[in-house]
């Protein structure tokens, strides 16, 4: 098989299981702090590392945009086994939208050399929006395919078994191309001590805005979304207790059309 060139995109979330905190003014999420690696990217950064393995050539280089040059993410995934990383550090990103992400990313693989295939998660775990990886495809003129649950490369083609709510549907297109995989895909493995050791000397690329050619194109300025408020979530009332004295049927019948369900 021929060399596979995997770029994976990964984002650096905040820990997940801290508290969060939002940024006063913005109420955007604070990253100031530690970042780490989003669980649902280590999925994509072992289904890349699989699939060069089983090429037998090629190489698996990360691309992510965050905050004070943090790496800490960056070197698990290194740890995992990628060989390099492109980061994209500069405040003028604060407040960027999936759009101004997308544009990033984009432009930071459009210079990382030869790539036959781009993974990313199909949403991140801090997120959920969900929109980035079909942005990034269009800004690089990629086909996309999504929710894959499984990944194969063929020669210069890519197959995927993607996700449905019936099953799944056997998806082919040619490379380059634009892949999310979901939670579950492969079973991401543990970077080993040699790996965490390793990963401290692999090269990480720092690139800022202008680098980019992206400066007024992120950020505030270039976001098409403003976060007004954020207010609590309602709490959950406690439920109804009905005990059955041989009308609960009925009176359970009741309740749902008071309340227009039935």
């Amino acid at each position: 098989m021929a060399a596979v060139n995997v770029v994976v995109c990964v984002k650096q979330i905040p820990d997940p299981a801290a508290p969060p905190a939002l940024e006063p003014g913005t109420h955007t999420l604070d990253r100031s702090g530690k970042l780490i690696l989003d669980d649902s990217d280590a999925y994509g950064v072992e289904m890349a590392l699989q699939l060069v393995d089983a090429s037998g050539d090629g190489e698996v280089t990360l691309v992510s945009m965050a905050p004070n040059g943090e790496t800490g993410g960056l070197r698990t995934a290194l740890a995992m086994g990628a060989a390099k990383a492109i980061l994209v550090s500069d405040p003028e990103l604060k407040g960027t939208d999936a759009l101004g992400t997308a544009k990033v990313l984009a432009k930071s693989i459009e210079r990382a050399g030869d790539v036959d295939l781009v993974l990313a998660a199909t949403e991140s775990t801090d997120g959920y929006t969900g929109t980035t990886p079909v942005q990034l495809a269009e800004l690089l003129g990629l086909p996309s395919v999504t929710f894959a649950k499984a990944v194969a490369v063929d020669g210069t083609t890519v197959r995927v078994e993607r996700q449905t709510e019936a099953g799944y549907d056997e998806v082919t297109c040619p490379m380059p191309a634009v892949v999310t995989v979901t939670a579950g895909v492969v079973e991401p493995r543990y970077p080993s001590f040699k790996g965490i050791m390793a990963a401290k000397s692999k090269p990480v690329e720092t690139r800022t805005v202008a680098d980019l050619g992206l400066a007024g194109q992120v950020g505030p300025a270039g976001s098409r979304q403003e976060i007004v408020d954020v207010v609590a979530a309602e709490a959950r009332s406690s439920g109804e207790i009905v005990e059955d004295e041989g009308d609960g049927a009925a009176r359970i019948v009741a309740f749902l059309e008071a309340q227009k369900v039935i």
